[in-house]
């Protein structure tokens, strides 16, 4: 039992635990609102964990989904026969080098493939096809062809062409067909036979008569034997003027300008590819000899030009 005037010693030590643990307001922490709370760092890193943990576990589910192809039923798959191998393949694996690389041969598999190829688009022409192939294109020139461009467009030899040209010729003469396939102007052409130009020039002409004249036929032997040879040159030889016969031999394209005369700068003249192929020759050089044409006093003709 205490004393009256003296101090409770239980009551004393509780009210010191009290003023020790009060904290002045300034210093209590403040209260955040009801349902919004801050995780503690601890936490976030926990969660960011678990997710990276689950994107991780989709990813790899999807890669195992595009990649892993589907298991086959056991009883399916025993029904399934072996692939055989490709014996090709494995033929080629014998013969190749053992000491090449993959890549070696592979690429000697595939040049034989690709010439093969080649060679398969490159069209061959019999004897038969030629000989058709080169009296079609006869039948549509209208000048002489020569043997280069008839192989330059059927793409063979000139040696194989000219041969075959050849052996049509002979044959339709050996057949004694109407016409011939003959060699004029440097080419090749089609004409009719010499025995059937009456017929041909009753149909063609009508009646109409398209021969030159005789001065023309004299101006154009004139320059078919001096060519080339200026309009001056010609009218001293024939002794008239021809102007106006070589104007109507050029655009009748018997003969055409072949330059000027370096002394005098006077037109030259020569005959043209169509009058060969009117004559049916080759050359110039084929046409007759003039000797047995000029007259007797041609040397005193002469004499009297210069």
């Amino acid at each position: 039992m205490t004393e009256r005037g003296g101090a409770d010693p239980g009551r004393e030590a509780s009210l010191a635990e009290q003023a020790a643990a009060w904290v002045p307001p300034w210093e209590r922490p403040r209260q955040e609102p009801e349902g919004v709370t801050e995780p503690e760092p601890a936490e976030e890193s926990e969660l960011a964990a678990e997710a990276d943990t689950i994107d991780a576990a989709q990813a790899i589910g999807a890669a195992e989904d595009v990649t892993a192809p589907e298991e086959l039923d056991p009883l399916v798959a025993a029904e399934l026969p072996e692939a055989p191998p490709d014996t090709e393949l494995v033929d080629l694996a014998d013969e190749a080098d053992p000491g090449a690389t993959p890549g070696d041969s592979a690429a000697e598999v595939a040049t034989p493939a690709t010439s093969r190829v080649s060679d398969a688009e490159i069209p061959t022409i019999d004897e038969d096809e030629l000989r058709g192939a080169l009296e079609a294109i006869m039948l549509v020139v209208d000048e002489p062809v020569q043997e280069i461009v008839l192989a330059q467009v059927l793409e063979l030899p000139t040696e194989r062409v000219a041969a075959a040209l050849e052996s049509i010729s002979a044959g339709y003469t050996s057949a004694g067909h109407g016409f011939e396939l003959r060699r004029a102007a440097g080419g090749w052409r089609l004409y009719t036979r010499p025995q059937y130009a009456a017929y041909v020039e009753r149909f063609v002409l009508d009646g109409q008569s398209v021969r030159l004249t005789q001065a023309a036929l004299e101006t154009l032997a004139v320059i078919a034997y001096k060519q080339p040879v200026t309009r001056g040159r010609i009218s001293a030889i024939r002794g008239v003027n021809c102007d106006g016969v070589v104007r109507t031999l050029t655009a009748r394209g018997l003969v055409e300008e072949a330059g000027t005369e370096p002394e005098t700068g006077a037109y030259l003249y020569r005959t043209t590819t169509l009058f060969l192929e009117k004559l049916g020759l080759d050359t110039v050089d084929q046409l007759p000899d003039l000797a047995p044409f000029l007259p007797d006093d041609v040397d005193e003709v002469a004499d009297g030009e210069r």
